[in-house]
């Protein structure tokens, strides 16, 4: 069984947050592989997912924390330790400020690398070696903008490279339910190319 976690704070007053492309992103997994509806379970909302991969359909469970970004880790390790669900098959969905907007790249274990969703997850009974599928934003240029970046709204124009990469993320889970991270982030890019560039170069020519 995996174990599928946007990040997030919950309320309309964050939906279109770049902080919360974690959450954009489990919904589009849940329009596409969701089997009934979100309920609350695990201070967080909760939804029972199959997902077809290649060697048959996984059972899932698509996770979006309500404790707030900052306490992530107390539903992702309710969930993981109800389910006996091992780190190996958890993966944590969230924005990532050091990769251009549009990018995605996986990666398992490590640190938080300043994010404080990852942070509270790692301290949490999962722990640190849980695989991680880092969605980039762009990086506002100085550490003193990073707040109000990460906090406010995607603009209009990138609702074209948001709704791609969050709907190819979800086509092609069947990768994931394989344990085929490399493929998962080539074909996810591949169904929504973004280009490759320098994160604060991006951000700054998108006029933050």
């Amino acid at each position: 069984m995996l174990l599928l976690v946007g990040l997030g704070n919950p309320g309309p007053k964050y939906a279109g947050n770049r902080h919360n492309i974690g959450f954009m992103a489990i919904d589009a997994l849940a329009a596409r592989w969701g089997r009934g509806p979100w309920r609350a379970r695990f201070q967080a909302e909760a939804m029972d997912a199959e997902i077809a991969g290649p060697g048959g359909a996984v059972k899932a469970l698509l996770l979006k924390p309500q404790t707030f970004m900052n306490e992530s880790g107390r539903a992702v390790g309710e969930a993981a330790r109800f389910f006996k669900i091992p780190p190996s098959d958890v993966v944590v969905f969230y924005d990532e400020l050091d990769l251009a907007p549009g990018r995605l790249r996986m990666k398992t274990g490590g640190g938080a690398a300043g994010h404080n969703g990852v942070r509270s997850i790692i301290a949490s009974p999962v722990g640190d070696n849980f695989r991680r599928a880092r969605l980039g934003i762009g990086h506002p240029g100085a550490k003193e903008k990073v707040l109000g970046h990460v906090l406010a709204d995607f603009a209009k124009a990138d609702a074209a490279w948001v709704e791609a990469l969050c709907r190819a993320c979800a086509e092609e889970a069947g990768l994931l339910a394989a344990g085929e991270d490399e493929k998962y982030q080539t074909k996810v890019l591949m169904r929504a190319p973004a280009p490759k560039l320098d994160p604060r170069k991006a951000a700054i020519a998108d006029g933050e």
